[in-house]
């Protein structure tokens, strides 16, 4: 397609730039992935609820909406396809007391305006009926929300890729991007090789910028106006307490409270693995910069415990301990309004070529597969 050493470079090895990866490649396309880390999903991929969204809570036509309920029924087949590790368990969102009925079918109109299948409003019998290890007055039935294993769903991708022709690489982080002059336009790319004294130099005409938390450093680098564009992210850290062993299986279902997609997140909720191992998670903390170590703190405890037990009412204190923590790549600060997922191709910003993700947040797992189509199609535009 071009003289440059690359057809098209990702960056991030993440589910998002992974997923990518594989929408992408195609014969006669050199895809090359390139990751910091020494491995596939070391942040936000792997640090999070590995839930599937039926794509009830965001505002309709977004596209937070729209990747998700398409990313979600395509992670389902192709779950089916390649015997992927999930479960289409169901959720509850559940109204705690009174208060919170007219936040409850508000949900509901929201997840029927944004086409999610079989949403079903149940009162207190129905939904002890449902899931009988939660109390609540009423909630709202999802039963196409569910759990996956994220790194099987990442690896699949990553295999998928491999197998049509792309490289994934390790220990390269990009450092800078500098676009070549007309005619031969494109991007040259300074990789800093974990130990090697100085960045490799290779060249690629299309740059995806999938990567994740690293997004607006790799954008200020180009030289992209992060304010201007609003692609600065603030970060937003989310913990998770394990629940005991004793409690394995206890919950059939995902239960969350009512919660707001727009603030730090939907609320602590509880969250299950594969095996029936229960979490609490996660909270909402703003930061104002990366933090040195991501964990869960154990001063916490108190306050999950206070959380779960308006939903678990057999929760005891012993019963949690920290678990995990991740960072949310937010576009907005703190009690700032919705933001939606960035896709966007920076060509009327003078970089042809280069495209954007920014704020891929939740539910950008289960969007996964529907933003990677979307990328693919941008790059085939390019291409064409």
């Amino acid at each position: 397609m071009s003289s440059h050493d690359w057809d098209v470079t990702i960056v991030g090895a993440g589910v998002i730039g992974l997923a990518c990866a594989a929408a992408i490649t195609r014969p006669g396309l050199r895809v090359l992935v390139v990751e910091r880390h020494d491995g596939i999903c070391r942040e936000g991929s792997s640090r999070n609820s590995e839930v599937i969204h039926a794509g009830i809570y965001y505002p309709q036509g977004s596209l937070k909406s729209l990747s998700c309920v398409a990313g979600r029924r395509a992670i389902y087949q192709r779950a089916a396809e390649r015997n992927l590790g999930v479960a289409r368990c169901g959720k509850v969102i559940v109204a705690a007391d009174q208060s919170e009925l007219p936040a409850l079918e508000a949900l509901f109109a929201a997840g029927q305006a944004n086409d999610v299948e079989g949403l079903e409003l149940v009162d207190a019998s129905r939904l002890s009926e449902l899931e009988p290890g939660c109390q609540g007055v009423a909630a709202l039935w999802s039963p196409e929300s569910g759990i996956v294993d994220s790194h099987e769903l990442a690896r699949s991708f990553q295999v998928e890729a491999e197998a049509a022709g792309a490289i994934v690489t390790f220990g390269a982080s990009l450092e800078s991007a500098e676009p070549i002059a007309d005619p031969d336009s494109g991007f040259t790319l300074a990789l800093q090789i974990h130990g090697e004294a100085e960045p490799f130099l290779t060249s690629s005409r299309i740059v995806i910028n999938a990567a994740g938390l690293g997004q607006d450093r790799i954008s200020a680098s180009l030289g992209l106006d992060i304010d201007d564009l609003g692609y600065r992210q603030y970060l937003c850290k989310g913990e998770w307490f394990s629940v005991s062993d004793r409690h394995r299986g206890r919950l059939s279902r995902l239960v969350y409270p009512i919660g707001r997609a727009a603030d730090g997140g939907l609320g602590v909720h509880s969250c299950m693995d594969l095996s029936g191992g229960l979490r609490l998670g996660p909270d909402a903390e703003w930061l104002d910069g990366f933090p040195e170590r991501l964990e869960a703190t154990a001063s916490k405890a108190a306050a999950f415990l206070a959380s779960g037990q308006r939903l678990f009412p057999w929760l005891e204190p012993g019963d949690l301990r920290p678990d995990q923590a991740g960072l949310r790549p937010k576009l907005s600060a703190k009690d700032g309004d919705f933001s939606d997922f960035v896709i966007a191709e920076e060509s009327e910003q003078g970089f042809p070529g280069w495209v954007t993700l920014a704020g891929i947040e939740s539910p950008g797992l289960t969007a996964a597969p529907d933003l990677a189509r979307r990328v693919a199609d941008l790059v085939k535009l390019i291409t064409s």
